[in-house]
Order: C-alpha cells, then structure tokens, then sequence
C-alpha cells in the first residue's frame, strides 16, 4: 500500500516537473530574442516624409534605438539627420523653422530640373557640420537611382549632403546630382522602401516605415504636382514588394495628405507618432527594445 502510494506521488511529481519544464520552453520561445543590429528604413514620400519624425518619437519613447538607418527620398534626409545625432524632438524644431524657400533654389540655366538642388545639400551639411556619412554617430545609407543604367546605387560614403540631394532628386523636379562622374536621380524609382539594403548594412532586424499612399484623388494642379503623383502611382507596387522584405512594417495614415502638403508639417508629424505608438505592441512580440524609453 505505502509503495502504491509513494509511485502515485513520484509520478504526480514528475509529470508536474514536466509540465513546468515545457511551460517555460514554451515560454522562451515566445519571447522575442535581439540577433544582431536592429535597422530603420524611411521610405519616400516628399511632404509626407514628415511623418518619419513622429515615428521615430514612438520608437525612442518605446525603447527602440536603431544601428543603421537607410532612407530613400524624404527619408534619406530625415534619415541623415537621425544619423548624425538629432534627436526627434530636435528634428521637429527644424522641420517647423525650416522653409520653403531655403531649399527651393530655383534653376533657369540647366533646363532638366525646376531646382538646381545645391540649396538642400547646402542646408543638410550645415546642420550636421558638414561630416561625411562614414563618420555620423549611426551607419547611415542614402539611396539613389543611376540614371544611366537604372541600378539602384547605396551611397554609404561621402559628402552626406549630396547624397540626400541624389537620394531626392526628382527627375523633372530636381536637376540630377552627380556623384563620382554618375548622374543620380531619386532613390523611389527602383527602391522606395530599401529593406534589403538596411541588411545590406549589416542590420538583422528591421522596422520599415511607409508613408507613401494609395493616391484618393488628389487634384494636381500644376506641373510640380502632376510630377509627384506619378511618381507616387509608379512607386506603390514596389512599395508593397519591399515592405514584405521587413520584420515591422509601420505605415502611418497619410492619405488626406497629398505630396506638396509641406504646410501640414505638424499634422503629418503627429500622424506618425500615431502610428507608431500604434505598432509597439507587435514590434515587442518580434523585437525586443534595445534602448531606454524616455
């Protein structure tokens, strides 16, 4: 009898070992595990790249910090500034002080542009002092569309702000920037959202960010407008093709917006942060935050 009873209490035991050795199997490998860097690609989206500053104050605020940040278009350029050391509370005050005007040099001599483009160049290597994209504080890549072959060209090196200006210079828009004997035109026509170079770059992990949209007829009143809504009809295949490529996909609303809204600035850094916020919770069910929230 006490045998009887002591084999009922052994097996009761293991079997209750058991079921807790799986318990906490199951949950080591429910929780998400950091493998290696942790890589950020803002898509393009010219006014609506604004929205990048949003989502990169939801992403501090949650703990997140990237290693290597890649942008095309508007995201190059927000993408730089982060680069280079500003915070996104930092990247909102100059985006609310900047204007127009300081970046719109108007080009009557070269008839293949509406903006010569030496204007944003200037403006982007005065704010990060004029240091080259090999020596910001994060790995930062800028990208461009060779115009001569239609490659899709990572610039990783070099004057930081001619590769902004390369990354967004829009064919009709902008002249096209010449980097090393090459003509560059903006990043969105082959890669409007560059996963595959963040890991390129040696990021593992990667949150991509999509502010581009379905257009929901926009009126395009002029020529500047006609250009940026093509560009944007163009891009959205490739969009959705690369969005699949990353480990969060954060696309923030910006479809009352339209692509020359640079006046909405508050309200599409707000839309971002919604967005943002919005997507903590799955980004912490894949990766886990490798920062200090604020």
């Amino acid at each position: 009898m006490l045998r009887r009873t002591f084999a009922r209490q052994l097996a009761t035991g293991v079997a209750a070992a058991s079921a807790l050795a799986l318990s906490g199997t199951a949950a080591a490998q429910a929780t998400p595990r950091r493998t290696g860097k942790l890589g950020l690609v803002l898509g393009g989206g010219s006014a609506r790249g604004f929205a990048h500053i949003g989502v990169l104050k939801a992403l501090e605020e949650s703990g997140y910090k990237p290693d290597v940040v890649v942008g095309t278009s508007a995201g190059s350029l927000v993408g730089a500034f982060y680069a280079a050391g500003f915070s996104p509370w930092q990247m909102e005050e100059v985006a609310l002080k900047v204007r127009d005007i300081d970046v719109a040099d108007f080009n009557s001599a070269n008839k293949r542009g509406m903006f010569a483009g030496e204007a944003l160049q200037k403006l982007i290597n005065e704010y990060v002092r004029n240091q080259p994209i090999e020596k910001l504080k994060l790995t930062f890549g800028a990208v461009a569309t060779n115009l001569n072959n239609g490659d899709a060209v990572l610039l990783r090196s070099g004057d930081t702000g001619q590769a902004v200006r390369a990354s967004s210079a829009i064919p009709g828009v902008f002249v096209p920037a010449v980097v090393g004997g090459v003509e560059l035109v903006d990043g969105g026509l082959v890669s409007p959202l560059p996963v595959r170079f963040a890991r390129t770059l040696g990021a593992s992990q990667v949150i991509a960010v999509d502010v581009g949209t379905k257009p929901q007829n926009n009126v395009s009143h002029g020529l500047y407008e006609v250009i940026l809504q093509s560009f944007e009809i163009m891009g959205r295949a490739l969009t959705h093709l690369e969005a699949k490529e990353a480990d969060v996909l954060i696309r923030p609303d910006t479809a009352r917006f339209s692509s020359t809204d640079f006046g909405a600035r508050k309200d599409l850094i707000q839309a971002g942060y919604v967005a943002g916020r919005a997507a903590v919770a799955e980004m912490k069910s894949k990766i886990p935050p490798n920062a200090r929230g604020n």
